[in-house]
């Protein structure tokens, strides 16, 4: 089965759109909120951390920078895991560009003209015409800066998705039942490698959250590499004892098969007059 995973500027109905379309295709429906619910659940955190990546408190986010990381490390992991699971449509502010590139996946971006999203904006959250565009154009910046800071890309490149969408240019119905035909097409054509490196994606991110989540490791550099459910670690100092635990906390997770442990040593210092 196929996935489709929305992206939504505020405003702009993406996820009554996901809605929809999971309602047209009988899939799962997931919204980021239950996504950042699910995370502060499984990793002990509160929801009020976690939604700095809901962008409801404008700059809130660079206050908890060094945390920030190892949140979206939290949520990544809950949504992949999701996601590989197939037939589901996930919704949210940005999520789209967190799901790999591949041929099971359809992400989309959902748009919309800057006065109607001002004007549903008002009438959602009950604010003046002021207070509404003031709403709506803070978290435009701040959904940008976020993602820069954090993931390294900028939401706003089409190229991050495979599709975008105006919502204002056809009934969010008709634009629904578009992505539930497309979903369709991929899930006719998506072929099993694909689907296959989304579920080592999944299993990569459920591995790097559950090191950084441990209190002897989180701090650790360390990279995770996935295929076939084959687990590769590798970071500077994993030597003994840091590569038996680190593989002892990989092993944790549901579809690993094997776990291998690589260090990276440290430059020798070159030595100056």
């Amino acid at each position: 089965m196929a996935v489709i995973a929305i992206s939504q500027q505020i405003g702009s109905r993406g996820i009554e759109i996901g809605r929809l379309a999971a309602d047209e295709l009988g899939w799962r429906f997931r919204t980021g909120q239950e996504i950042i619910a699910e995370a502060a659940d499984r990793f002990g955190v509160s929801e009020d951390q976690l939604l700095v990546f809901d962008l409801r408190t404008p700059h809130f986010w660079e206050r908890l920078h060094s945390e920030s990381h190892r949140y979206l490390a939290y949520i990544r992991s809950v949504l992949l895991k999701e996601v590989a699971k197939d037939a589901i449509v996930v919704a949210g502010r940005t999520l789209a560009h967190q799901i790999p590139p591949l041929r099971c996946a359809l992400r989309v971006r959902v748009v919309g003209p800057i006065a109607e999203r001002i004007k549903r904006a008002a009438e959602e959250e009950n604010l003046s015409p002021a207070a509404a565009e003031k709403h709506v154009r803070e978290h435009d910046r701040e959904a940008k800066a976020r993602s820069q800071t954090l993931s390294g890309v900028d939401i706003d490149d089409p190229t991050l998705y495979d599709l975008v969408v105006n919502s204002s240019a056809q009934p969010v119905e008709s634009i629904a039942r578009m992505l539930a035909n497309a979903a369709r097409e991929i899930d006719a054509t998506a072929d099993a490698p694909s689907r296959a490196s989304l579920c080592d994606a999944a299993i990569a991110a459920q591995v790097h959250a559950a090191l950084l989540a441990h209190p002897k490791i989180r701090d650790a550099q360390i990279t995770v590499n996935c295929r076939a459910g084959a687990v590769w670690l590798n970071g500077p100092g994993l030597v003994a004892p840091w590569d038996e635990l680190v593989s002892e906390v990989a092993r944790t997770i549901e579809g690993v098969t094997s776990v291998e442990v690589g260090s990276e040593e440290p430059p020798i210092p070159y030595p100056t007059a």
